[in-house]
């Protein structure tokens, strides 16, 4: 076995790339020929020979060697690889910037910041600001426990906002996630809190789906004595079935009507940033009614940009209450039809009565395919089965 001296005193021969000092149970002093010493406790896995590296010496004397050679086999004792261990807590000390919720948080937010529309990342930065940080900010997430995460969460509810609070835990959530990814804690504790909170539960955008109730409203619709420009947004709704804001704020390039197409830039979809920037655009085909109704309108409208422009401001299009206002002067409350309802109608009606293959209808509702590979290769519009 060495001694302090035999340490001191350890060279490595000229002729020589190394010298070992043998110690016991597999640690020895490794010189090299410059005079450098370093500690080294000999291992094995699956029939090979390696080593995990202990210190320098003198900074790391004969007994701290020892200390951190008996503490490394008893991990190996235990199961744990000690070499695999120790890259493991480097890695999770290698977190500069600190582990406090509020770090952590803002860390992961300005990873997938470029990711998001602006509005959607205002309103997650707002939440945090105002839901979580206030309370779990300065607290370190391994720290932080569930019944904690929960009170924050439940002064969110008392103020009656059931779904920012499911929101809130969502959030949550994706902190968690990255907190364990990056090493700052063990586990995600928001899965603790399943069934915890007021179970939100999503409103669906009412809409008529009974083809003789669906009738009557279009009937009220053809009869309506309204605006010209709202009766025609009225018109289109249930034709083209679009989202509100995709209809509303339609610009007069983006129609061809002598090809009987509309075509949706990318960046006014609902979609994600990268979508928005990078993605197709979403080609609508506009039936014969559809088209003879734009004619119409373009005798209106057709001198300014937008195919819907406002009253007040011809720069800006109509609003959403605009339709929403007509259809209840019509006796179609929120609770019995919406604009964005019309989507819904569309999709059970023509999959249930005119049999559709639903992948057609989705193609014409901008939905995304939900199979997790196919969004890459399947960009097909069907554009001609829906003329």
């Amino acid at each position: 076995m060495l001694t302090d001296k035999h340490c001191k005193n350890a060279i490595c021969p000229p002729d020589k790339k190394r010298a070992r000092f043998t110690d016991a149970l597999g640690l020895y002093l490794e010189v090299s020929p410059t005079g450098s010493k370093r500690w080294f406790w000999k291992t094995y896995s699956g029939g090979k020979e390696g080593r995990m590296a202990l210190g320098s010496y003198p900074a790391t004397s004969l007994a701290d060697a020892r200390k951190a050679r008996d503490a490394a086999k008893m991990q190996k004792a235990d199961g744990i690889d000690p070499v695999l261990a120790r890259k493991v807590q480097k890695l999770k000390s290698s977190n500069p910037t600190g582990d406090t919720f509020k770090v952590v948080a803002l860390e992961w937010y300005a990873k997938q910041k470029d990711r998001w529309s602006p509005g959607h990342a205002e309103r997650l930065q707002r939440q945090l600001e105002r839901d979580l940080f206030p309370w779990l900010g300065e607290r370190r997430l391994r720290e932080i426990e569930a019944v904690e995460l929960l009170a924050t969460l439940r002064k969110v509810e008392e103020r009656g906002a059931i779904e920012t609070a499911d929101r809130g835990l969502m959030l949550a959530r994706q902190v968690w996630c990255y907190g364990v990814a990056t090493g700052r804690v063990e586990r995600d504790i928001t899965a603790d809190l399943k069934g915890a909170l007021q179970p939100y539960r999503g409103r669906h955008f009412a809409a008529i789906t009974e083809p003789a109730q669906f009738g009557e409203l279009l009937r009220a619709i053809r009869a309506y004595k309204g605006g010209p420009i709202v009766r025609a947004a009225l018109q289109l709704a249930p034709m083209l079935f679009q989202r509100p804001g995709e209809l509303r704020a339609a610009a007069w390039t983006e129609m061809d009507l002598d090809a009987a197409l509309w075509t949706i830039p990318a960046a006014r979809m609902k979609r994600e940033k990268e979508g928005k920037e990078y993605g197709s655009p979403h080609l609508v085909p506009l039936p014969t009614q559809a088209v003879a109704a734009l004619r119409d309108l373009y005798r209106l409208t057709g001198h300014g940009t937008l195919v819907f422009p406002g009253e007040r401001s011809h720069d800006r299009p109509i609003s959403e209450n605009s339709v929403r206002t007509a259809l209840i002067t019509m006796g179609y409350t929120p609770e019995v039809q919406t604009w964005h309802g019309f989507r819904a109608t569309a999709r059970t009606m023509i999959a249930e009565v005119l049999e559709v293959d639903p992948l057609v209808i989705e193609a014409q509702l901008a939905h995304a395919v939900k199979d997790a590979n196919g969004r890459a290769y399947n960009r097909t519009q069907y554009v001609n089965p829906l003329r």
